[in-house]
């Protein structure tokens, strides 16, 4: 087994010098100055700073959310001093300083005011209800000094509405363990890419904890809800147990915590090393008395699962694009139909493994999936590899004509993972799987540090199915990545003991359009080959009339079009900006593109086992 590598700071420290000594560490303070005004006080204080000139630099971006997000757009304000005495500062570029200060200088301290309003996982937010942010959004960067330790202060406000707030982090106290108690403090932190990795939540956050493989995990909800705790602790224990158990003990982490904001309408959840970032919806969340399953809270479940899994996949196994991660630009790789579609594949098996979920429910969960992929013509014109390099401008930038230019490596990527998986376990006979191909990158890459090169996947593939299995599925799986073929899930499903069908979601005929908009019908998106776009009706048109009546909001477009059968013509009058336009459409059937998968319970018993090695039960 590969040793565990040596860090830079590490490797230029002299062994067995008594003279040697480590640097002071890099101190920060951060304290939420005026909640009112959603203003973060920080500063970054440097020992002995770079007699040249000392640089900073706020992160562009967040790792998990591949996009620049300009950070540093939200510094209000921002000063030096140097032993206590001003000191000049110049802007190098968007989100660069260079502080000049006096040769000789021992301290150097910058002082700025972040402004925090992004209800969001990725970003900072502050007002007198709560606080959370990022290290990325509020943490300078040293350069030079990245590698060294840090500390950091967290102050509480000094609001009178805030003086019951409490703190949670998985960032480690200078003095005990994370998790131990929720207090406002001094933090510390090996290097600065540990530091920006652990978000941080203040406020009268509700509490729960439970144990997974020994390890303790707390859960912390900020905003109103009436969450059943035991049940989601529960629940959460039996699927964190279960991907521990994929792995291997001990688990990466000796503490998780699931920091959720709970809002009204919100989805959303971004990894770190020992925590998430999650919002969710009230409705979501488990209730006292709840019968059943309901949709939402298996959704959220998910959530959680998918960020959980990302601990080992994308935290620690990661792209070689991604060692070290370079935060002032793009870091493009190829492979994120591996990191986010595997891990979208597991998020939902991980369910129906723990047993948290039954076999008919993962099934019905995985046939949205596919109904998903398939309804987006952007499949056959993009494949996973190049949505995968192109998240940073595509994926993440989508506009209306998205659905038919591009494939989510999320979703996508998961139905590959699926295909492979069955693959494997079929060509095996069930002694080989997914599963196999994750624990060896766990021990190739994720226990070394090593990143995963583009060609690693592929390799991993090959070894776990030997010379005959493995090669094929090798060339198979790099064909898919690259390609843009729909897979062939039927054929692998039905080697399971699963049946996969397509219906008609509705009798309704259809424009090929999709409508939303606030009390009028706009045109959100308009779908390659459907009337809609031979007409020339475009995205940003609303509908104000069909055939000389009033038109009013999608639901009334929906209520009409139940009333017509395909091949019936209409006449549609849209405003396009300011001017009144009329078009002439002929209406189409509806596709069969709503997929449903059903076990074949009278199937071979050979199809029966491989089954249960899949999904247990």
């Amino acid at each position: 087994m590969s040793a565990r590598p040596v860090s830079p700071a590490q490797a230029r420290l002299p062994v067995g010098n008594p003279q040697s000594r480590r640097p002071p560490p890099v101190e920060y303070r951060i304290r939420p100055a005026n909640p009112g005004a959603h203003l973060f006080e920080v500063s970054c204080t440097v020992h002995e700073p770079d007699p040249q000139g000392q640089v900073f630099s706020l992160p562009a971006w967040i790792p998990g959310s591949y996009m620049i997000r300009e950070f540093a757009r939200n510094i209000v304000s921002l000063s030096a001093q140097a032993d206590g005495e001003p000191c000049a500062l110049v802007k190098l570029d968007k989100h660069t300083w260079r502080a000049r200060c006096r040769p000789g200088t021992r301290t150097l301290t910058l002082h700025y005011e972040v402004y925090a309003w992004d209800l969001s996982v990725r970003s900072a937010h502050l007002d007198t209800t709560h606080g959370f942010f990022n290290g990325t959004s509020v943490f300078l960067a040293v350069a030079g000094r990245t590698e060294e330790p840090c500390v950091v202060t967290i102050d509480r406000p000094e609001a009178d509405a805030c003086r019951h707030w409490k703190l949670i982090t998985a960032l480690p106290p200078e003095h005990g363990r994370p998790g131990e108690a929720c207090r406002f403090g001094r933090f510390r932190a090996a290097d600065y890419d540990e530091l920006i990795d652990h978000p941080v939540e203040m406020g009268e956050f509700t509490l729960a904890r439970f144990e997974a493989a020994g390890v303790p995990h707390d859960v912390a909800l900020t905003g109103r809800h009436d969450c059943d705790l035991d049940r989601l602790c529960a629940d959460l224990a039996r699927i964190c147990e279960w991907q521990i158990g994929l792995f291997g003990k001990p688990a990466p982490v000796d503490y998780y915590v699931f920091l959720t904001m709970v809002v009204g309408d919100g989805y959303g959840g971004l990894e770190h090393r020992a925590s998430t970032a999650l919002i969710c919806s009230r409705g979501d969340l488990p209730w006292k008395g709840m019968e059943g399953l309901p949709e939402a809270y298996k959704t959220f479940l998910g959530l959680c699962s998918h960020e959980y899994f990302h601990t080992w996949n994308v935290k620690r196994i990661k792209p070689a694009a991604f060692t070290p991660y370079d935060l002032g630009r793009e870091n493009h790789t190829r492979l994120l139909w591996a990191f986010e579609g595997f891990t979208s594949y597991y998020d939902d098996l991980a369910l129906v493994r723990s047993g948290v979920i039954g076999v008919d429910d993962y099934l019905e969960l995985l046939a949205k999936t596919i109904s998903n992929v398939m309804r987006g013509s952007g499949r056959l014109k993009q494949s996973v590899a190049e949505s995968s390099f192109d998240a940073w401008t595509k994926y993440y930038r989508q506009d209306e004509n998205a659905p038919n230019s591009i494939v989510s490596y999320y979703a996508k990527g998961a139905l590959i993972a699926l295909a492979l998986d069955l693959q494997l376990r079929a060509g095996s006979e069930g002694r080989a799987s997914l599963d196999d191909v994750m624990r060896l990158l766990w021990q190739r890459h994720g226990l070394t540090g090593v990143g995963v090169p583009e060609d690693g996947i592929y390799a991993a593939v090959r070894e776990v199915g030997g010379d005959g299995l493995g090669a094929r599925l090798a060339r198979w799986l790099e064909r898919t990545v690259e390609g843009r073929d729909d897979l062939p899930l039927a054929r692998l499903l039905k080697a399971m003991a699963v049946t996969l069908d397509a219906s008609v979601a509705s009798a309704a005929p259809v424009l090929g359009w999709k409508l939303g908009g606030n009390g009028e019908a706009k045109v959100l998106n308009v779908y390659d080959g459907g009337p809609a776009q031979a007409a020339g009706v475009s995205a940003g048109d609303v509908v104000v009339a069909v055939d000389g009546l009033k038109v009013a909001g999608a639901k009334a477009m929906d209520d009409m079009l139940a009333r017509r059968r395909a091949g019936d013509e209409l006449t549609l009058h849209v405003f396009r900006r300011d001017e009144l336009m009329s078009f002439r459409l002929v209406l189409a059937a509806a596709p069969a593109d709503k997929f449903s998968l059903k076990r074949a319970d009278r199937a071979r018993p050979e199809a029966l086992k491989l089954r249960k090695g899949w999904l247990g039960g």
